[in-house]
């Protein structure tokens, strides 16, 4: 007999083989995992209807209430139907021994619109109003600023005007955006407003995805929507269900693929509004002990050990999938569901420190179920998992031993801008470790490459505009008045978020905003800013105003995209190096028929710099100094430029392509 194949993770890269019995061990356990939870069929997708059965739904001749909760003694369903009073009527029953709760109601017992919660009594004398764990409609009273569940069931549902809908990944091209804060007003914005306003923007900018955050529902609104607590509800500070399914289904109708930003990382704390109590257990969904609360987030942390929080998680995936038509999730804080220590003081130096018996393997087996999930409910749909630690096959195929999910985030490519902004003077930026961190990564992962992070926008850090140019943005960002500052900052700011896009391996994220070097930090209303809405919105007027400097960085943005899609598929095509020197502060690489030149030094030209590559003409598709970008325009970009022959490397096929490079410029020419 021959030798065991490796599993396709170890083929993959060698380096693993070590740990090859622990890789099939992950990948064992959520076999079994799926084979217990689907009686051995295999569907996920079967075990995966919570919230068809949990929760308050119509009937042909009426309504019916269910609630998971094993360890309470009564409950009763009080709201505007009956006062908010405990009545028999409105009692519900046990149904056996499951741990499960039911209550059955006439039509005319409660109606759409209605307010409503759960009375819960449990042991020991205590009990608590809750809002139901699987509702799917949540409101803030504008003016006592209590939570309660709704009842949400309009005469004229909505219809979907367009059927299934194919994202295009070629290449993946992601908006990050946040609905509330999406207008230029200083107030929460809607989903009706982002249709209208920031859809066409977002079609227009050549984006293919929008990556949406803050849906799930969350009591604080400052929280950026990372502390839900009803996991099943729209948030209705933005408007309506049928609202937010008119956004998702303009994007289609648009070709915009429409990704949640999925939090089951976590959970919010509050008893009233959330699941941190909710029948007397505060263990229902959470873990015991040390490991119940998150030490970093204010936070409580999911048991994934438990068949219960299972069905519930994997519910909310499926019934995002198909209540909302979302084409798929990207999964806030993988890194923290992996490790018993949240990735939190880890430095991650070597594979052994991913298989050292300090991952969570129940929350490994859960986001790998997910993703089998997901893609059984819709196999077009797109999972991105974001995590700092690099986790071995994370975004490897499940059969290969890895977890499922089509890109990791690129995370370390932002945390690079930061840390060479500002630790390295302009003559300290050497290309050749540029070109290492944007091109460093695992084979057989595709990654979703991003300069920087919507973090990076928040009171108390900087983004990259506000890293280079600092408070001169307010003083000298009007075309006749630059400044020494404002005009590195845009050819920087041009030339990384080139260099970053350009290299990708499966897709490119911009944060709402960034495109255009948008000037203000983000401060959500709160007690320390006199709860003002200020900095809470996005003020596209900026980018429009063309007596401004912003619309050049959005003008490039727009540019680059087409450049970038002009090469069908670009993302699979090798990024393969030309030429780089450090002295010079030159780089220069081609993938497909484009070759991209960057000149890094902020006081040096090049006339006639020389580079090999295939033999041909080459014309300029887009230069980062051209005027129409807010450069100088030194160059003539209507040149066609011809290599040079050498008989030393006609053989190879290949010339000398001589350029004049201008100081802190890029330049991509695409061979004719």
């Amino acid at each position: 007999m021959g030798e065991e194949k490796h599993i396709g993770l170890v083929a993959e890269d060698e380096w693993l083989a070590p740990y090859e019995d622990a890789i099939r061990g992950r990948h064992d356990h959520a076999m079994w995992k799926i084979n217990q939870l689907t009686g051995g069929s295999g569907s996920l997708s079967d075990f995966a209807n919570g919230h068809a059965y949990f929760g308050l739904h119509r009937t042909q001749d009426g309504w019916v209430f269910r609630e998971r909760a094993p360890h309470a003694l009564d409950i009763f369903l009080i709201g505007d139907f009956n006062g908010w009073q405990e009545q028999q009527r409105y009692r519900l029953q046990k149904v056996g021994d499951s741990g499960n709760w039911e209550l059955k109601l006439p039509a005319d017992a409660i109606h759409h619109g209605d307010l409503y919660k759960m009375k819960v009594k449990w042991s020991a004398g205590g009990e608590g109003e809750r809002i139901p764990a699987w509702c799917q409609r949540v409101v803030q009273d504008a003016q006592t600023k209590i939570f309660s569940a709704q009842v949400w069931a309009p005469e004229k549902p909505y219809v979907w005007q367009h059927g299934h809908f194919r994202p295009n990944r070629e290449p993946l091209l992601i908006y990050e955006c946040h609905v509330g804060m999406a207008g230029d007003a200083e107030k929460v914005s809607t989903y009706k407003e982002f249709t209208e306003n920031v859809l066409p923007r977002v079609k227009r900018d050549g984006y293919n995805a929008i990556q949406v955050m803050a849906i799930q529902e969350h009591p604080y609104y400052g929280s950026f929507g990372y502390h839900v607590s009803s996991f099943f509800a729209a948030s209705s500070r933005f408007g309506t269900p049928e609202e937010l399914k008119e956004l998702v289904d303009t994007a289609h109708d648009m070709g915009i693929a429409v990704i949640m930003d999925l939090v089951h990382s976590h959970a919010a704390r509050n008893e009233a509004e959330g699941l941190g109590n909710l029948a007397g257990d505060p263990n229902q969904y959470f873990y015991p002990g040390d490991r119940h609360d998150h030490p970093a987030w204010d936070s409580l942390c999911f048991d994934y050990g438990k068949d219960d929080v299972l069905h519930f998680l994997l519910s909310n995936c499926k019934y995002w999938l198909e209540e909302y038509h979302f084409d798929g999730f990207r999964f806030d804080g993988v890194t923290s569901m992996l490790y018993y220590s949240h990735g939190l003081g880890e430095d991650f130096n070597g594979y052994g420190d991913y298989f050292n018996g300090h991952q969570d393997d129940n929350a490994i087996c859960y986001l790998t179920m997910a993703n089998q999930l997901i893609h059984e409910v819709d196999p077009d749909a797109i999972t991105i998992a974001e995590d700092v630690s690099g986790m071995p096959g994370l975004a490897a195929p499940f059969e290969a031993g890895g977890y499922g999910f089509d890109y990791r985030l690129a995370m370390n490519i932002p945390d690079y801008w930061i840390k060479l902004i500002k630790e390295k003077k302009d003559e300290d930026w050497h290309p050749s470790g540029i070109y290492w961190e944007l091109t460093n990564r695992r084979q057989g992962e595709r990654t979703i490459s991003y300069c920087e992070s919507h973090d990076q926008a928040l009171v108390g850090d900087k983004t990259i505009i506000f890293r280079l140019i600092d408070a001169d943005m307010y003083w000298h960002f009007r075309k006749e008045d630059q400044s020494g500052p404002v005009t590195r900052g845009i050819a920087l700011h041009k030339m990384i978020r080139l260099a970053t896009a350009s290299t990708m391996n499966g897709g490119y994220l911009n944060f709402m905003g960034n495109e255009f070097g948008h000037p203000e930090w983000i401060d959500f209303p709160r007690d320390g800013n006199g709860w003002s809405y200020k900095y809470a919105r996005r003020q596209w007027h900026l980018v429009d105003d063309k007596t401004l400097c912003y619309h050049w960085l959005g003008d490039f943005d727009q540019a680059m995209l087409r450049v970038l899609t002009s090469v069908p598929a670009i993302e699979n095509l090798p990024v393969q190096e030309v030429w780089h020197d450090d002295g010079d502060q030159v780089l220069a690489y081609e993938r497909g028929a484009l070759v991209f030149v960057f000149n890094f030094s902020p006081t040096r030209s090049f006339p006639d710099y020389g580079f090999l590559v295939p033999e041909g003409k080459y014309k300029v598709v887009l230069n980062s100094d051209a005027k129409a970008f807010g450069g100088n325009g030194f160059a003539d970009d209507s040149v066609v430029h011809e290599t040079n022959y050498d008989p030393l490397y006609a053989k190879d096929g290949k010339g000398w392509l001589k350029l004049y490079i201008p100081a802190r410029s890029a330049v991509v020419l695409k061979r004719c």
